[in-house]
């Protein structure tokens, strides 16, 4: 799925893109709950989400079982998924690039040139917390990933209504 054409009805959308290494736990994860976040500020015209990898060991794998079970039980609303490694249009086409730990930020500079147009950033940094999100992947701890992408999430979602008001002004 590209993410190109982010335009709805004449109005432009930002996108954001959540990068972490193999696009089945993380970065997933942030996505769609940023989806549901956005969903229910009623922002959906105006800020698109996807998710993305930095290697292409799990191209085309679903969501880890145990990140979808974890969504689930938040009751965060998921749909259909396969891994994808980021690409130089990806990059071109958002607005905000967040990657989930060091090594993705690392990665991500690596693959696009070391981020000429300052779009990386990691996604815990936005809450109060900041850092990088565990990876649930190792840790087996995927309530504690789920908390701090939430937390995450909500912060960028305030940050980026926040300064779409003072636009407005």
């Amino acid at each position: 799925m590209k993410i190109y054409g982010n335009r709805k009805g004449g109005v432009r959308m930002k996108t954001v893109l959540f990068v972490c290494h193999g696009n089945i736990c993380r970065s997933p994860m942030a996505m769609f709950i940023f989806r549901e976040l956005v969903r229910r500020a009623g922002k959906e015209n105006e800020l698109r989400a996807f998710s993305r990898a930095t290697s292409t060991e799990e191209t085309g794998n679903g969501l880890y079982p145990e990140a979808l079970s974890e969504l689930r039980r938040r009751k965060i609303p998921v749909g259909p998924h396969a891994a994808m490694r980021m690409s130089p249009e990806d990059y071109r086409e958002s607005d905000l690039v967040f990657g989930m730990d060091d090594a993705n930020i690392r990665n991500l500079k690596r693959m696009t040139g070391g981020n000429p147009e300052n779009k990386i950033r990691r996604l815990r940094d936005e809450s109060a917390h900041p850092g990088e999100v565990d990876d649930p992947w190792y840790t087996g701890d995927f309530e504690t990933a789920y908390r701090q992408i939430y937390e995450s999430c909500e912060a960028l979602l305030r940050r980026l209504t926040r300064e779409e008001a003072e636009c407005r002004r």
